[in-house]
């Protein structure tokens, strides 16, 4: 059975390797992944972590404008949302959401308030909280 929640302080960037590979460890099965925090808490830079903790090797950017982009790790797909410029959900309809989120690949989702009446019934919930310039908290709970 798994923890009911993953409490990580983080000082520096250099640590962020580590806290990576601990939130993806105590995500056990979970695929779908929603970040939470104001804007520059460090959502996009944790990801590429996560990212780089799952074997990508390619550049991994915010997909502001393209909504979705795609990376393959070892053995792994990773989908990384950015909801953030969505007018409605209606555009997440559009885009064909569930295959993604039903596709057994890791759906990283940066602004999952956006389309709240979308998300999947069981996720993690990832809270990030700046504490300093280069300090933050990240708070990970399975729902």
């Amino acid at each position: 059975m798994n923890e009911p929640s993953l409490n990580l302080q983080i000082d520096s960037i250099t640590e962020l390797a580590a806290a990576a590979q601990q939130l993806i460890d105590f995500a056990a099965n979970q695929r779908i992944f929603l970040f939470f925090g104001d804007m520059g808490a460090g959502k996009t830079t944790f990801i590429k972590s996560l990212c780089e903790a799952l074997g990508v090797t390619e550049s991994v950017t915010s997909p502001t404008f393209s909504i979705v982009n795609e990376y393959r790790g070892h053995g792994h797909t990773v989908y990384h949302f950015d909801f953030y410029r969505l007018k409605s959900q209606s555009e997440a309809f559009d885009m064909g959401y569930e295959e993604y989120f039903y596709s057994d690949a890791y759906c990283f989702i940066e602004w999952p308030e956006k389309i709240a009446d979308l998300l999947p019934e069981r996720y993690l919930k990832i809270s990030i909280k700046a504490i300093s310039e280069s300090a933050r908290e990240i708070i990970a709970e399975h729902i």
